[in-house]
């Protein structure tokens, strides 16, 4: 009996039980190696090309994801440490030694990190705190590692189907919603595209064909479509040898292309879940797992069963709803970013913004000029002067030092005012937040916030008093 035929007697019982039907655990243990080393490989260019010091470091203040305020900074010494103990984990994950423990703590590291500054925003940084999260539950190290191999009663040539179909469905969502958010005007109208592939020929990083309308149009039209069918092409027998090697190809090119770190080659790596569990063991010896235990898959599932199953779903929900609810705030949410982090929207808006602040004193009307390069680095201002949130922040921020300057000689509390100018996918500038709202007044909240102004809007009022005047 092969391992399919004997796959369909093990999920006979209740459909559910398909999920605690065993599987071969050859694909999810070349996932485990491949994270980890994928992993290690970003520790060491954070420390080969200073990161830990230029974005954690570097910077007096840091911007914090609402809700995470309270987050305690490591001083440079301490993130060094964080990131020898991230390598340190992830070779843990990688040979499959101590393996919960290392997966474990990779995910609280990195979550830490992650977390720490919310300029450095990345989708694959997002995902890697989902996947190690989900590394640290599954059983990756029953197969092919040394805990398998030090401890026997560890070792396992199956694991439930569950495990892999989770880690296939967080990945197949990364796929479909960064394809649902393609489905909008700018791309389909060949931006941002067009204006970084024209941008990366002059600077002779690409050939003078990438500048040529047939290819900005075949890029995005090509890219919508392999992120919305490419996960049913790999779940279909059929086409899944093909669409494999059109994934590889695709986030081959995308690393070409773009400068987007580790995200292509954790992708291929994710990607390869999709195929048979059993692919290592036929690409390495050409042929499957033989003597597949059979258990026999009950009716009904016992109490763990479905605590496992109900805490599946509650997952999944989360990541199936959390990217829909930009629908919940008025305008574009390209432009306004509410409801943008946390849902795959990747390569969608170039923005490019001006900010000036104005700190005003009630209790006598006198204005400063606040010059933001006193408080952010470049990089931090860069990405502050298009994002409303991170605006009020700093805003927020701005006020608390300045009364803190003042001492006893401030007469109230003071206000921040402040002249955003911004410019989408290659419109022209236009004011991003309303100047005449004290910005400091307006809660933070998850709601919509009233005082940013929609796009291709422009408020009646004026613009705040300058210093002066």
């Amino acid at each position: 009996m092969n391992a399919s035929s004997q796959h369909t007697t093990a999920t006979a019982g209740t459909p559910l039980g398909q999920l605690f039907a065993p599987v071969d655990a050859a694909s999810l243990a070349v996932f485990r190696v491949a994270f980890g080393a994928t992993m290690l490989w970003e520790v060491v260019r954070y420390f080969r090309f200073g990161w830990i010091t230029r974005y954690y470091a570097d910077p007096v203040f840091h911007f914090s994801y609402f809700g995470f305020g309270w987050l305690p900074r490591l001083s440079a010494t301490g993130l060094t440490g964080l990131f020898i103990v991230l390598g340190v984990a992830a070779v843990g994950i990688a040979l499959g030694l101590c393996y919960r423990l290392a997966a474990a703590v990779f995910w609280l590291g990195f979550t830490y990190v992650f977390l720490f500054e919310a300029a450095r925003y990345l989708n694959h940084f997002y995902l890697v705190c989902l996947l190690s999260l989900l590394m640290a539950v599954v059983p990756a190290q029953r197969l092919w590692s040394l805990d398998a191999w030090l401890w026997p009663k560890r070792r396992g040539d199956t694991v439930p189907a569950w495990t892999v179909w989770l880690l296939r469905a967080q990945v197949g969502i990364v796929y479909v919603y960064g394809g649902i958010a393609k489905l909008n005007a700018d791309w389909l109208a060949g931006e941002p595209l067009r204006s970084w592939l024209a941008s990366r020929v002059q600077r002779g990083l690409l050939p003078a064909m990438f500048d040529s309308e047939a290819v900005v149009y075949t890029i995005c039209y090509g890219g919508l479509l392999f992120d919305l069918c490419i996960v049913p092409l790999l779940l279909w027998r059929r086409t899944r040898g093909p669409a494999f090697v059109l994934a590889v190809l695709f986030h081959v090119a995308n690393s070409w292309l773009f400068e987007i770190g580790i995200f292509p080659w954790l992708m291929i790596a994710a990607t390869t879940l999709f195929l048979s569990p059993s692919w290592p063991r036929r690409w390495l010896s050409r042929s499957p797992l033989e003597h597949m235990p059979v258990p026999h898959i009950p009716q009904r599932l016992t109490p763990r069963q479905r605590m496992t199953v109900a805490l599946l779903c509650a997952y999944l929900a989360v990541q199936l709803a959390v990217p829909l609810r930009h629908w919940l705030y008025p305008g574009n949410v390209n432009w306004t970013e509410q409801g943008h982090r946390f849902a795959w929207r990747m390569k969608l808006r170039s923005k490019r913004g001006e900010a000036r602040f104005y700190v005003r004193d009630p209790g006598n009307g006198e204005v400063w000029q606040v010059d933001p390069a006193s408080f952010l680095t470049g990089w931090q201002y860069t990405q502050m002067a298009t994002e409303p949130d991170m605006i009020q922040q700093f805003a927020r921020h701005v006020a608390n030092e300045f009364e803190k300057a003042q001492g006893n000689d401030a007469s109230s509390h003071v206000e921040v005012r402040a002249e955003v100018l911004v410019s989408l996918n290659g419109r022209p500038p236009q004011l991003l937040i309303d100047p005449t709202v004290d910005l400091t007044a307006a809660p933070r909240r998850l709601g919509p916030s009233p005082w940013i102004v929609p796009l291709g809007q422009q408020p009646t009022a004026p613009p705040p008093p300058v210093p002066g005047e």
